[in-house]
């Protein structure tokens, strides 16, 4: 089991929760490391959103639980009752993530009214927001987390599987059950590369040079994100018409098959050049096509004057095939638009670290 930076700092947070609380002499420093728990958040900015969401969750759970002791007492039926109230206002006020600290914070103030009550609730309520302080002090200090790399490295290794996938369905060299099992895989994958996308999308750059690199890369990632998801269409549609690619004309297999190769190189060199480990071709070369359009057009307009007149589902079935390509296809070529525009603005710059 691999112990990632979120679990460590989830136990500093506490650590230091519980430190500061003893220094302050709070009676109750375990409130302060359970609102640490509740704070730790996986990015720098999730975690400025998140404290300020809780500091204004905090003051109505507090002022709630403050008014309803001192008007019906603290009879647990109160408590309840209470606690529908805190939920309601928190989902009025679109604080829904913070509805479960603010609940904590109402019970921890009710739970035992003392003589000096007020100032009972203000401890509580303060010791709890230093459980809150302390896990923001920790998002900001330790392992700030680099979500870049991560995303990189899983949209490289999803579009690696599914390129290996797509070269052993052209060449019907797969186990049907095996590479249907992969494919429910790479769905997965790619609903995690998205994760990825959006937590690296809410990391924030301090710098105009660095800001305008980072919305370049954004515009570069979301695009092989959407290249690798028709990718994985098209292996897909390959892997549902196994029998209809089985059953094509020689040439017309030959000729799909050489096309597909010629795209899925296309997009692995890609890969590679945006980490600078494939030159960047000289602009006035001539522009590159990922795959010859015209001839698979052709070849499927000669299958379906074959099959012209016959109720055949294969024609419609090879229909969806080569439009799953040709998108596919479509995908790449603006990638690598992308790629060599970066290039231009940045090509001092690496794209991501070496390691990783």
């Amino acid at each position: 089991m691999k112990l990632g930076a979120r679990i460590f700092k989830t136990g500093i947070a506490i650590v230091l929760s519980l430190y500061l609380a003893q220094l302050l002499n709070s009676p109750s420093p375990v409130f302060a490391a359970i609102a640490a728990i509740f704070a730790i958040q996986p990015t720098i900015y999730r975690s400025y959103l998140t404290i300020i969401e809780q500091i204004q969750s905090n003051i109505i759970g507090a002022l709630l639980a403050v008014f309803c002791v001192l008007l019906l007492g603290n009879h647990f039926i109160v408590v309840g009752l209470a606690a529908i109230l805190v939920i309601t206002l928190n989902l009025k006020l679109k604080l829904e993530n913070t509805i479960g600290l603010s609940l904590v914070t109402l019970i921890s103030i009710m739970e035992t009214p003392a003589e000096n009550f007020i100032q009972f609730a203000g401890i509580r309520f303060s010791t709890i927001m230093i459980g809150v302080f302390s896990a923001f002090l920790v998002n900001l200090v330790f392992m700030p987390p680099k979500y870049e790399n991560k995303l990189y490295q899983k949209i490289v290794e999803t579009t690696e599987k599914i390129i290996k996938w797509i070269r052993l369905s052209t060449r019907q060299d797969f186990d049907h059950q095996l590479l249907k099992t992969e494919i429910e895989k790479l769905r997965d994958s790619v609903k995690a590369m998205e994760q990825f996308y959006s937590m690296y999308k809410e990391e924030r750059s301090y710098f105009k040079k660095k800001h305008l690199e980072k919305s370049r890369k954004l515009v570069i990632y979301r695009q092989m994100i959407i290249t690798a998801n028709k990718g994985l269409n098209t292996l897909k549609k390959l892997h549902r018409f196994e029998n209809e690619v089985l059953m094509l004309p020689e040439e017309f297999r030959q000729a799909l098959q050489e096309q597909v190769d010629n795209l899925i190189y296309f997009h692995e060199q890609l890969m590679l050049r945006f980490i600078g480990k494939v030159p960047t071709p000289p602009s006035n070369q001539e522009e590159k096509v990922t795959i010859n359009k015209k001839e698979l057009y052709d070849f499927f307009l000669a299958y379906q004057s074959e099959m012209y007149g016959q109720n055949n589902p294969h024609l419609f079935h090879t229909m969806q095939i080569v439009s799953a390509i040709i998108d596919y296809s479509e995908q790449v070529e603006h990638l690598d638009v992308l790629i060599t525009s970066f290039h231009y603005y940045h090509h001092d710059e690496m794209c991501i670290e070496e390691n990783q």
